[in-house]
């Protein structure tokens, strides 16, 4: 199986089995006993095998074993904005929300993740402060058009690229001619761009809205991100690169998404847990906290988006993690014009995607692939999000049933602020382990900080 390089070598861990009668292996839920030797999964048996370990771990009836969930869409914001979030406190959330792996986006940090010099900036200031494995995204910006082989080759994933301002005026967005330019230069190296898709054209300007949801959400309407993609699509089209539609809001842009993969061309999508289980119906007046861009959508859009989840058009569910200081959220009185723009849900989205999934009577493997391999397949981690002979040993020992009532200010994020604070959600994350050791608990919070740095081979 494909698998990734980390900075630090896989030391000796002691053996480990997991029995339980619900272990996710081979696309399905069954009972099974789960091997791990050296931090990988050395066998899959049935599950009552006589094994010789040190440590058998009995997952708890009712529980299930699950892959480590990877998350490919996480704004760390550490150097230059740690006091927004930090990579110490974003993968203390990731443990405890059963994520352990994380591909960082190239801002809102200061340098942006734009050179290879910004590139090692960043991973020092991750270097030995990580609870879960962590990866970096390069950006394609205006600036280093025509530069991007050196952030190929010293391990970023792929390139993130903006077609409208992206808030931060260090990043910023490509028009139609650098697009066009950006996806050439990247099918060149076999590379991948991903794309924030709206068009600016078809944005309202930038300014105070008032404290109506509904104002902010006329401001950026499903045309601008239709068009945008269907910019990508013909980008794709022209040039053969490999792109990745970034935090799919509109389900009215699904038609050409299917099509575009039904004619062959390698364009793939992701959506995000707020747009699959917050609508803008009940959005509160003044309540920033909502405010991400493209917009939580109406409920009637939500279900188009459940449709794509679940027919394959949409491959993957990611969080988009972009969390700031409270003031930047709420200290706007409430205006959705001026507040920024991004929601906090690392810790939480995939309780909430789950919550959403079990109310419309759907199992827990109808989801799961969207939180594990489809992530993974992206970012070319091959040995993540599976337990099966030879994959990393990051497991997830979760209780589907139980409910916990957020609390904002209890979670691991930087900043108590968030979209789903005061909201009961269904299933508890009781352990996390990661290259074999437990990292992690619901009782006793972050217990190790043992996460790599990972670069693309």
């Amino acid at each position: 199986m494909n698998g990734s390089r980390t900075d630090v070598p896989e030391a000796s861990r002691a053996s480990t089995a997991f029995r339980g009668d619900r272990v996710w292996t081979d696309g399905a839920f069954r009972a099974a006993t789960v091997v791990v030797r050296g931090g990988r999964v050395d066998a899959v048996l049935p599950v009552d095998a006589d094994v010789s370990v040190d440590v058998v771990v009995q997952v708890p009836s009712g529980a299930v074993l699950l892959p480590g969930l990877v998350d490919t869409h996480v704004h760390v914001n550490e150097p230059g904005r740690t006091e927004w979030e930090g990579f110490a406190s974003a993968t203390r959330a990731a443990a405890l929300g059963g994520v352990t792996t994380i591909v960082d986006m190239p801002l809102n940090s200061i340098p942006p993740t734009t050179t290879v010099d910004a590139l090692a900036v960043k991973q020092a200031s991750a270097e030995g402060r990580v609870a879960v494995d962590v990866g970096f995204w390069g950006g394609a910006v205006p600036e280093n058009a025509g530069s991007l082989a050196p952030l190929w080759q010293a391990g970023v994933f792929g390139f993130k690229s903006f077609l409208a301002p992206s808030g931060v005026d260090e990043f910023g967005h490509l028009d139609a001619a650098g697009l066009r330019a950006a996806l050439a230069e990247v099918a060149a190296l076999d590379g991948l761009l991903i794309v924030h898709a709206e068009d600016p054209d078809r944005l309202a300007a930038n300014g105070a809205l008032g404290t109506g949801y509904r104002a902010f959400l006329d401001s950026r309407p499903p045309v601008a991100e239709e068009d945008a993609i269907a910019r990508v699509i013909d980008g794709v089209r022209a040039t053969g690169a490999r792109a990745h539609v970034l935090h799919l809001s509109d389900a009215g842009a699904l038609p050409m998404l299917r099509a575009a993969k039904a004619e062959g061309l390698p364009v793939t999508v992701e959506t995000c847990p707020h747009y699959l289980t917050l609508d803008a119906d009940h959005v509160p007046d003044g309540a920033t906290e909502f405010k991400c861009c493209p917009p939580i959508r109406d409920a009637g859009n939500q279900d188009a988006l459940w449709d794509g989840l679940l027919d394959g058009t949409i491959d993957l569910v990611v969080t988009d993690h972009s969390p700031s200081t409270v003031d930047l959220k709420r200290g706007t009185g409430g205006d959705f014009g001026l507040a920024w723009g991004g929601i906090a849900g690392l810790q939480v989205g995939f309780r909430a995607t789950w919550t959403e999934a079990a109310r419309r009577g759907l199992p827990l493997d109808r989801v799961l692939p969207a939180f594990t391999t489809g992530p993974a397949a992206l970012v070319g981690l091959g040995d993540r999000g599976v337990i099966a002979p030879g994959a990393l040993a990051h497991l997830v020992v979760f209780d589907p049933d139980a409910t916990e009532t957020v609390h904002a200010e209890a979670l691991e994020h930087r900043n108590p602020i968030s979209a789903y604070d005061g909201a009961t959600l269904r299933g508890r994350v009781l352990e996390t382990w990661l290259h074999g050791n437990r990292v992690a608990t619901a009782t006793g919070g972050v217990t190790a900080t043992d996460g790599r740095l990972l670069r693309r081979v």
